[in-house]
């Protein structure tokens, strides 16, 4: 599919500009969103602040969640990156990478991207079509390098896909946890001691 789309994009040059513009303003909005967040985010202040008007993105995006959804989508491309640039980081043990991207993850700067993470979710759990797209590789996604990390490390397919199912599932009810409650020392202790946990079955080949 994805070849597909490439293909007719290089051959409609209209459309291959109107996809860059589109990536462009998800882009800046990510941007805006991690440093201003998304209390009281409106269309016409998100298209001031990065130089466009409100009309032209619901051109490009049709609703002010079909954007929130792309700005999620977005950010979470922009973790998955980050991972995998900390993970070709010589001289760091997969502890060490864990503990890395748990603190980009629970940077106080990040919370508005994570809120509107879960609150996106929520509405696509509840079945609202246009937050839907959301769902698509919300897990998968991320399963596929740990899983690939886990194997490097010695684990069998198996054993690897459920460890590193159980990562996932880890962060992000620790992630839930820290915007329920703000005790930031409680969630990084836990954090912790799940890593200690994790890692140590890992050495004795669990």
């Amino acid at each position: 599919m994805a070849a597909t789309d490439d293909s007719q994009s290089a051959s409609d040059p209209g459309r291959a500009a109107r996809e860059d513009r589109r990536a462009h303003l998800v882009e800046a909005a990510v941007d805006h969103v991690a440093a201003h967040g998304i209390s009281d985010l409106s269309l016409r202040r998100l298209g001031a602040a990065i130089g466009v008007s409100h009309r032209m993105l619901i051109h490009y995006f049709g609703s002010k969640e079909q954007l929130l959804v792309e700005i999620v989508r977005a950010a979470e491309r922009r973790q998955q990156e980050s991972l995998s640039r900390l993970r070709v980081r010589s001289g760091l043990s997969p502890a060490d990478v864990a503990r890395l991207l748990w603190r980009q993850l629970t940077d106080p700067a990040a919370a508005g991207q994570e809120r509107l993470f879960f609150e996106i979710c929520g509405h696509a759990l509840r079945g609202r079509p246009e937050a839907a797209p959301v769902l698509e590789g919300l897990v998968s996604d991320w399963l596929e390098p740990l899983v690939a990390a886990e194997v490097e490390a010695g684990a069998s397919p198996v054993a690897a896909r459920n460890r590193a199912r159980l990562g996932l599932a880890t962060v992000r009810g620790l992630l839930l946890d820290l915007l329920a409650t703000g005790d930031r020392a409680g969630v990084d202790s836990a954090m912790e001691e799940f890593l200690r946990l994790y890692y140590d079955s890992e050495r004795r080949g669990s």
